[in-house]
């Protein structure tokens, strides 16, 4: 059974970090792009942030501390890239959760 939300607000989907300097450019890649807000670079996304580094790595060979400038975040059902504290705003506006557990940065393990 598939679940189909539609609204017009908007919500955290998944952990994602954007790793801004593995490409350069908005490249397409097999028809996909990156969210409409990141310039450059590649967003793996995940259940944890974990995961997307792991799967990175994977891909890419290369180890997280080689990687140059990268941001935790989330991606939403608007196609965006949000840092942990835009998400956390973003998760509390949208009823995801009602408090955060560790200052004001949205952490994955807030949501699921």
């Amino acid at each position: 059974m598939t679940v189909v939300m539609k609204t017009d607000k908007e919500y955290i989907v998944c952990s994602a970090v954007w790793f801004k300097e593995i490409l350069l450019g908005n490249e397409e890649i097999g028809g996909a792009s990156l969210p409409k807000n990141c310039d450059k670079g590649l967003v793996f996304c995940g259940l944890r942030h974990h995961n997307c580094i792991y799967t990175m790595g994977g891909i890419t060979g290369l180890k997280e501390s080689e990687t140059g400038e990268r941001v935790q975040g989330f991606l939403t059902n608007k196609n965006r890239f949000v840092d942990r504290i835009e998400g956390a705003d973003i998760a509390i506006k949208a009823g995801q959760i009602e408090s955060l557990k560790w200052g004001k940065q949205l952490y994955s393990e807030d949501l699921w």
